[in-house]
């Protein structure tokens, strides 16, 4: 999977083969500001942080979208997609688009763009 990447919400584009677990999960709400649910991508490289009492050490999440309601089903999605691609060799990009519908949850398009579609882009 060293030719597939996430696009991630904030931090760029994340190698596929570098993603070891998705979870869908609630921010707390915020004074004037309604929860918002995050698909998250956990990677393999941990993360640090220090203080002066210690350094602790954690997983790596990236945030690959945000949506108003629960992504029901988008991490079971994006797992069948990676899976999918995995056995066919692929080369692109993984795209992730929410569509805003009334309701307890929310619609989390999965999307795939093979590099060789971009070809002629070049």
């Amino acid at each position: 999977m060293t030719k597939v990447w996430i696009a991630t919400l904030s931090d760029g584009l994340l190698r596929a083969d570098q993603v070891v677990g998705l979870t869908a999960h609630a921010t707390p709400a915020l004074t004037g500001k309604p929860p918002r649910w995050l698909l998250d991508a956990t990677v393999r490289a941990p993360a640090g942080s220090g203080s002066a009492d210690g350094w602790d050490v954690g997983i790596l999440h990236r945030t690959l979208i945000q949506t108003p309601a629960e992504p029901v089903g988008a991490p079971e999605a994006l797992a069948r997609l990676l899976a999918r691609l995995d056995g066919e060799d692929a080369a692109g990009l993984i795209l992730l688009r929410a569509e805003t519908a009334a309701g307890p949850a929310s619609t989390v398009r999965v999307g795939f763009r093979s590099f060789e579609d971009d070809a002629h882009d070049a």
